[in-house]
C-alpha cells in the first residue's frame, strides 16, 4: 500500500506540472507614467485619430475633439492621487498610462507610436487594464443618457435665474440635476438677433481663484461624458435646449464653474459663471 501511495503522489505532481504548463499566467504590462498639472496643457499625439479617451479620476481631465476625430488630446490635472488614462484610437488600438499630478513638468509633448499600444479591441488573449471594462460601461450608458436627457428637456423645473446675454444671444442654465453618478446641466440658447448664430464650441470649465497679493485665475476644462441636442446653428429668432452630462463633482468656496460659448466667425461670445452653491445643491 505504501508503494501505491508513493506512485499516486508522483503521478499527481506530474499532472499538476502539466496543467500549470498548459495554463500560463498572462504577463503583466508595465504602464508608463505621464505627469500633468492645472497650469499647463500636456499634449499626447497618437498614430491614429482618437475615438475615445477616459481617465479614472475626476481630478484628471483628458480633452479631445469628440465631433471630429483628431490625432491629439490634452491632459490636465488638479492635486490628488494618481490615476490612469485609457485611449482607444480609430483603428481599435488601445493605449493605457498611469497619470500623476506634479507641480513642475519636464515634458509637455508625448509622441506616441503604434509600438506603445497594449493591444486591440476584441483581440483574443490581449491583456488590458480594467479601464476597458469601463469603456464598455460608458457605451452601455449612452441609451440611458439619451432617455434621461430627453425627459429633462420636457421638464419645466429650474434651479434659478442664471443667464448672460451678448448682442441678442442669450445663454442660460435652466437646471442642474443629479442622477446616479452624473450631473445633468440643462442649457438654453436663445437667438434674439437678426443673424443666425453659428456655434464654434460650448466649453465647461472649473476655475480656482488664487488669493494673495498676486491674484490669478486657474482654469481647467471639464469634458462631458455625453452631450444631447448640441446644435451647430441657432437660427435668428430661434431657441435650442440641450444637456451636458458630467461625472459628479462638488466645488469649494473659492471655485466656480463657467460655460464659455464661442461663435464661429463672429464675436458674440458669452461667459456664463455658475456659483459653487448651485453645483453643490442640484435638483
Amino acid at each position: 500500500m505504501k508503494n501505491y501511495a508513493i506512485i499516486f503522489g508522483c503521478l499527481f505532481l506530474s499532472a499538476l506540472r502539466i496543467c500549470t504548463a498548459q495554463t500560463p499566467e498572462q504577463p503583466q504590462i508595465a504602464l508608463d507614467t505621464i505627469y500633468a498639472n492645472d497650469k499647463k496643457n500636456v499634449a499626447l499625439f497618437f498614430p491614429e485619430a482618437i475615438r475615445q479617451g477616459i481617465t479614472g479620476s475626476n481630478n484628471y481631465i483628458f480633452t479631445y475633439n469628440r465631433e471630429r476625430e483628431q490625432y491629439y488630446g490634452l491632459l490636465q490635472a488638479t492635486p490628488g492621487e494618481e490615476s490612469n488614462l485609457l485611449v482607444v484610437s480609430s483603428n481599435g488600438s488601445i493605449f493605457s498610462y498611469i497619470v500623476k499630478y506634479n507641480k513642475e513638468l519636464t515634458k509637455l509633448n508625448y509622441f506616441i507610436t503604434d509600438s506603445n499600444s497594449i493591444g486591440k479591441e476584441n483581440e483574443i488573449g490581449t491583456v488590458v487594464s480594467n479601464r476597458a471594462q469601463f469603456l464598455d460601461t460608458i457605451d452601455s450608458e449612452v441609451p440611458y443618457y439619451k432617455r434621461f436627457c430627453k425627459y429633462l428637456l420636457q421638464e419645466k423645473k429650474k434651479i434659478g435665474r442664471i443667464k448672460k446675454r451678448n448682442q441678442g444671444i442669450v445663454l442660460s442654465l435652466d437646471n442642474i440635476v443629479f442622477n446616479k453618478k452624473e450631473l445633468y446641466f440643462v442649457i438654453k440658447l436663445v437667438n434674439n438677433s437678426s443673424l443666425d448664430y453659428d456655434l464654434n464650441f460650448l466649453d465647461l470649465s472649473l476655475e480656482t481663484r488664487q488669493k494673495g497679493k498676486r491674484k490669478s485665475l486657474q482654469k481647467l476644462i471639464k469634458e462631458p461624458v455625453f452631450k444631447y441636442n448640441l446644435p451647430n446653428r441657432v437660427v435668428k429668432g430661434g431657441m435650442v435646449r440641450l444637456v451636458y452630462v458630467v461625472p459628479k463633482f462638488s466645488l469649494s468656496n473659492d471655485r466656480r464653474m463657467t460655460f464659455n460659448l464661442n461663435e464661429k466667425n463672429g464675436q458674440r461670445d458669452i461667459e456664463l459663471k455658475v456659483s459653487h452653491r448651485f453645483i453643490n445643491n442640484p435638483n
